[in-house]
């Protein structure tokens, strides 16, 4: 007896300038950033349960260090996975990422105390810092735009907003918690939201990427 293997053919989709397949390795892409994000956005929420439970407690203070690291480290994981047409926005968002863990760095090495203390006590330091929030900003922003997501459309302009109105002083403490609080809700509902989306949906219109290549290869000859 004769057996057959089939095989499944890859589907082709047809795009702004031509038809393009989805491979394996694109949808693997897409569930690492889900993935990456989905852990970003449980630190945050973390994070955010912690000090608004009890900010004064140094046990609290410390454990928010390693926590924003792995934020962070989630954070570029996504920022590399991420499909976005634009690459020169796609390269500024990791740039972002990049000088945001840099300031950091030289953040927590100057002062002794935990990092959430000497960010909280010293707003200006989020000049350096807050660029992580910036690449963060970006991805909330590129969502809204791609998706329509109410939650996202939120988020891009809260972030930024609740920032620069910390380091201006307008926030209250309550005000502060609040927005904070809104923010992990929000960052939440994205991140769940993300995991019920359809792969192809995250990957794009793989003609336009292929089509932006030849340009940019045409351009640089």
């Amino acid at each position: 007896m004769t057996q057959t293997v089939s095989t499944s053919q890859p589907q082709i989709y047809q795009g702004q300038f031509g038809e393009y397949t989805i491979t394996d390795g694109d949808r693997q892409g897409v569930l690492v950033y889900r993935v990456s994000l989905a852990i970003a956005a449980l630190c945050f929420g973390i994070g955010t349960a912690l000090v608004i439970w009890d900010s004064h407690n140094p046990i609290v203070l410390q454990l928010l260090t390693p926590i924003y690291l792995v934020f962070w480290l989630a954070l570029g994981v996504s920022l590399f996975t991420i499909h976005i047409y634009l690459i020169i926005l796609h390269r500024f968002l990791q740039f972002c990422w990049l000088m945001g863990g840099i300031a950091t760095l030289v953040v927590a090495i100057a002062d002794p105390e935990p990092l959430a203390v000497t960010v909280y006590n010293q707003p200006y330091s989020l000049f350096g810092v807050g660029f992580t929030f910036v690449a963060l900003t970006g991805i909330y922003f590129k969502e809204a735009f791609c998706f329509n997501r109410m939650e996202t459309k939120l988020l891009t302009p809260l972030v930024p907003l609740l920032l620069l109105g910390y380091m201006a002083g307008v926030w209250t403490v309550i005000n502060q918690k609040f927005l904070l609080f809104f923010w992990a809700i929000q960052f939440g509902i994205f991140a769940l939201r993300k995991c019920f989306q359809a792969i192809p949906s995250d990957i794009g219109d793989k003609s336009v990427f292929d089509y932006l290549h030849q340009q940019r290869s045409q351009n640089s000859v």
